[in-house]
């Protein structure tokens, strides 16, 4: 599979009772489907896309899966199980013969308990996750950044290990409020000591979405790739959330702007290369072999 990759977006079928979290009259507050999405792939000339799960639902991990297998471009899709449940194993053994299933996530963010990453049943989930050799989108805001460590040590992730761990949004620095520590140095610790990724992404929605100013958000872009490098940092638009903010090809063109003065290699990688990396199957798909 060659060409660049959007790793991060989301379709859903809008219901005010099923999404909370959208303002209701908002832009989100509508149906996003793939038709919807590839009049911008197309026009920035992305050739796939990765899906990831919006609600924390089965039912909607099926509903990815079936859009995924209606529209081949969506390499991936990034769903939701119960990670804590006592089953979870035979059940990540189960979704796994889902060839389009590439990875889970948990919405940690909302989670109330700071605390939640140091839940062992929930590392225990997500090791299985690991263990199967696919991949966990960690979703966090900075401040759980604090026990993110502790989190990565009791996973066991490590160079080898099966499957990968993507963290979403840089993590989401708070860049209305012009945070800066203790985020910079957290993030910079985490990708110094452990081989996750990062995706260059949804950053536009964490800073003013009204008033945001192009120079307000480059040096958190450019921490994020001084941090992870072009090795392990992954573009991501989070379409449609990022339209709360800019449309699409603004938000590419922000990413381009800071990846200008790379290498074609080092770009590359970044718009495509290393999510076929940090998604393994999306490869195994390509090269046509069977999941068992």
């Amino acid at each position: 599979m060659e060409g660049w990759i959007d790793a991060h977006q989301h379709f859903w079928r809008y219901d005010a009772a099923q999404f909370e979290w959208i303002e209701q009259g908002s832009i989100l507050a509508r149906d996003h489907d793939p038709a919807d999405l590839r009049v911008h792939l197309d026009a920035a000339g992305i050739v796939h896309s990765i899906a990831v799960q919006a609600r924390q639902t089965e039912e909607e991990t099926r509903w990815l899966l079936d859009l995924a297998a209606a529209s081949p471009w969506i390499a991936g899709v990034i769903g939701w199980i119960d990670l804590r449940a006592g089953d979870v194993a035979a059940r990540i053994e189960e979704w796994s013969r889902q060839v389009r299933l590439i990875g889970f996530r948990h919405v940690v963010q909302d989670e109330p308990d700071p605390r939640f990453l140091l839940d062992p049943a929930f590392q225990r989930g997500v090791r299985a996750v690991l263990e199967r050799g696919l991949t966990y989108d960690l979703l966090v805001r900075a401040p759980q950044l604090e026990h993110v460590p502790a989190f990565l040590d009791a996973v066991g992730i490590r160079a080898g290990t099966a499957g990968a761990i993507v963290v979403d949004h840089g993590a989401k620095p708070a860049i209305a409020k012009g945070e800066w520590e203790p985020w910079a140095g957290r993030i910079a610790a985490v990708a110094r000591a452990y081989p996750v990724y990062c995706k260059l992404s949804g950053l536009v929605t964490e800073a003013d979405p009204a008033i945001w100013r192009e120079d307000e958000i480059a040096p958190y872009m450019a921490h994020l790739l001084d941090c992870f490098g072009p090795e392990r940092l992954i573009y991501g638009s989070d379409w449609p959330v990022c339209g709360l903010a800019a449309p699409y090809a603004r938000v590419l063109a922000l990413v381009e702007r800071l990846l200008a003065p790379l290498g074609p290699v080092e770009r590359a990688a970044i718009m495509g290369g290393n999510a076929r990396r940090a998604y393994a199957r999306i490869e195994a798909q390509a090269d046509g072999e069977t999941v068992q």
